[in-house]
């Protein structure tokens, strides 16, 4: 009885490691989790990546837009439900939160599992917002900065002004430019380098062991 005992507590023991190692499915969020009508927040971050002054700042930028009868929104998730992508999401978010009479949506989302961006427009801005632009923006101008160093305030204020500016008439600042990373020389050696140097030192070792040896062992003898 008392090995059933314990196997049972072993068992439970298990289970309970399984339950609080493994990431709640309650993470996985899919567009109904988000309401069926729009928030009163512009910045919806259900991932909790923005302080609460990022989100002000956010804010008042998003409500900039608003001069240009567009109604932008930002939203970040942590991961998302079974099916879904980033892309899929945004259209079907998109078409249910928008309603007869409203401002048109722009969406920009992030998801910061994949460290990945994504921007839905409101058909009515394509003229203004062309596809490629959005494409564009999140993918580089938005992308870069979550992929080096989690910079979620940046990737989003960076996305906002490259679209704002061209809501605004002004012509297309275009992604970030590219950072190109040199190395600077160097006296430490590579670990190639020195696995090299090493080989030569017990090579060198031996030869001298080799020739010094046998004459020690002579001399010795020969006395």
């Amino acid at each position: 009885m008392s090995s059933l005992r314990r196997l049972a507590n072993i068992v439970a023991a298990i289970g309970l490691f399984i339950v609080l190692a493994c990431p709640p499915a309650a993470q996985a969020i899919s567009p109904v989790d988000l309401g069926a009508s729009r928030p009163d927040e512009r910045v919806l971050d259900d991932a909790e990546v923005f302080s609460r002054a990022s989100r002000s700042e956010l804010n008042a930028r998003l409500q900039d837009l608003a001069a240009d009868r567009v109604d932008a929104r930002v939203v970040t998730l942590r991961r998302l439900d079974y099916g879904l992508n980033l892309d899929s999401f945004g259209e079907e978010l998109l078409a249910q939160w928008s309603s007869e009479g409203s401002e048109p949506l722009l969406l920009l989302l992030i998801e910061t599992q994949n460290k990945r961006a994504s921007i839905a427009a409101d058909p009515t801005l394509q003229s203004q917002l062309p596809e490629t632009l959005l494409t564009s923006t999140a993918r580089t101008t938005m992308s870069v900065p979550l992929r080096e160093g989690d910079r979620y305030r940046q990737a989003t204020l960076d996305g906002i002004n490259r679209l704002s500016t061209v809501l605004g008439g002004g012509e297309d600042p275009g992604p970030p430019a590219e950072i190109v990373r040199t190395t600077l020389p160097t006296n430490i050696p590579t670990q190639e380098e020195t696995e090299s140097s090493n080989a030569t030192t017990w090579i060198i070792v031996l030869l001298v062991l080799g020739t010094i040896i046998p004459m020690a062992t002579w001399w010795v003898f020969s006395r």
